[in-house]
């Protein structure tokens, strides 16, 4: 089981507490990890990433062990912490302003 923190407007959305437990297939990656928020909580489709493109949302960033992997590759394998539940998978809403 992964681990999950999400923003609170989405928890707010989705009904949720303020940590998800998801199950993801190995490798653990933040595609996966997605899929299966989605598969769980289907009124959260759309919200994290695009429908069509699957591509991160903008003002979302995603953390996992306290680094910004927001960039990084969609299908790279997370560290062994977040996939067995030690650490949690953070997705973090950026605040913008001008």
């Amino acid at each position: 089981m992964v681990r999950v923190i999400l923003p609170h407007h989405l928890r707010n959305l989705a009904q949720l507490g303020p940590e998800i437990a998801v199950n993801v297939e190995s490798p653990v990656s933040v595609s996966r990890i997605l899929g299966s928020i989605e598969q769980a909580y289907p009124v959260l489709r759309g919200t994290i990433r695009d429908h069509g493109t699957l591509k991160r949302r903008p003002f979302l960033r995603f953390f996992a062990c306290g680094e910004d992997i927001s960039l990084d590759s969609p299908d790279a394998e997370l560290p062994e912490t977040i996939s067995n539940g030690s650490e949690p998978f953070l997705v973090v809403g950026a605040i913008a302003g001008g």
